[in-house]
């Protein structure tokens, strides 16, 4: 495991470290003993750093990282976020009082004394322009309720704010074979600019496993049923803003990242490693299995620059045009 610093932080964290939303719940069925099983297999693997939210499972899976790190507080990181348990457009959710709440029951379920890296979950532009957020949160790290904080974005335009406006230390980003973007101009000036950026939605909901077809279906509490097409938050949580059959489609053009390299998942989650100006790479999980096959990916062979440019060539071409929503 290779470990990277985030950004100007004194954090050195697993460069494949895992994210909690599928544990948490909105994912279909869960269990939680398989889950605890899952993060302590992830944890004995040299994963030290783990992301979550106060709505995942209105806070379930914060209390289950509590569980799964109790008595490795000072050697795995946590990161969580907040302000989707209120109204995001309204600015009182964002007040040094609502904050501090929101902050102290996160700390509250996760056991712990500080946060490691609290972040504004995807929140509206006006908020961001508005920049009062930034004087909350440097507050609590005054206060030592949070070491260092960072913006969960969900367009390219937003994270530039963030860099070019705030002292936030990292920024949370979709980004995948599917949502290249923030390659052009977001990830130069997040290097520049010494900040880390942590890689969500980086199997397009498992459209990049490769193991969906036009038929699958989900459950009813899963958001790749009931927000495929941005009826709950934005689409581009679920399969990165494209349709689903349209992401099928393009997913078996992919097929050939594979070869060598163990499977799709591997490869997908290979190539965002790749890329110099990640930190770290957040996939979620819901069992042992799936942690194992993710943390295969350190060990499989490497992008050749023809290949990169294909990939590239593809998004541009084939891709691009079918994603839904502002990115």
């Amino acid at each position: 495991m290779k470990y990277n610093k985030l950004g100007n932080t004194d954090l050195k964290i697993s460069e494949l470290s895992f994210g909690t939303w599928a544990i948490g719940g909105s994912w279909g069925k869960r269990d939680d003993h398989e889950a605890l099983k899952a993060l302590e297999y992830a944890m004995d693997h040299g994963v030290n750093f783990f992301d979550t939210a106060d709505v995942y499972g209105d806070g379930h899976s914060e209390e289950l990282l509590a569980k799964a790190t109790k008595g490795k507080e000072s050697s795995v990181q946590v990161a969580t976020k907040f302000c989707r348990a209120g109204d995001i457009h309204s600015p009182e959710t964002y007040s040094m009082e609502s904050v501090r709440t929101f902050c102290e029951n996160s700390l509250k379920r996760l056991n712990r004394e500080a946060i490691d890296l609290y972040q504004i979950h995807c929140p509206p532009m006006e908020i961001l322009r508005n920049g009062k957020v930034f004087e909350v949160l440097e507050k609590l790290k005054e206060e030592g309720k949070i070491r260092y904080y960072g913006v969960s974005v969900e367009t390219v335009e937003e994270g530039v704010f963030c860099l070019e406006h705030s002292n936030t230390s990292a920024l949370q980003v979709i980004f995948n074979l599917f949502r290249q973007k923030p390659l052009d101009r977001l990830f130069p000036l997040a290097k520049e600019k010494n900040k880390g950026i942590l890689a969500r939605v980086p199997l397009a909901s498992g459209l990049l496993t490769g193991k969906f077809t036009k038929e699958s279906t989900f459950e009813q509490d899963d958001h790749r049923q009931f927000n495929r097409d941005g009826d709950a938050f934005n689409v581009g949580e679920t399969f990165a803003g494209i349709d689903f059959a349209k992401g099928v489609e393009l997913s078996r053009k992919l097929q050939w990242i594979g070869q060598d390299r163990g499977n799709m998942t591997r490869a997908a989650l290979k190539w965002i490693l790749e890329q110099d100006a990640v930190t770290s790479v957040i996939p979620g999980f819901r069992n042992v299995k799936q942690v194992e096959d993710n943390l295969k990916t350190l060990h499989v062979k490497e992008f050749s620059q023809d290949e990169k440019e294909i990939l590239k060539k593809f998004y541009n071409e084939e891709v691009h045009e079918h994603i839904r929503g502002a990115y």
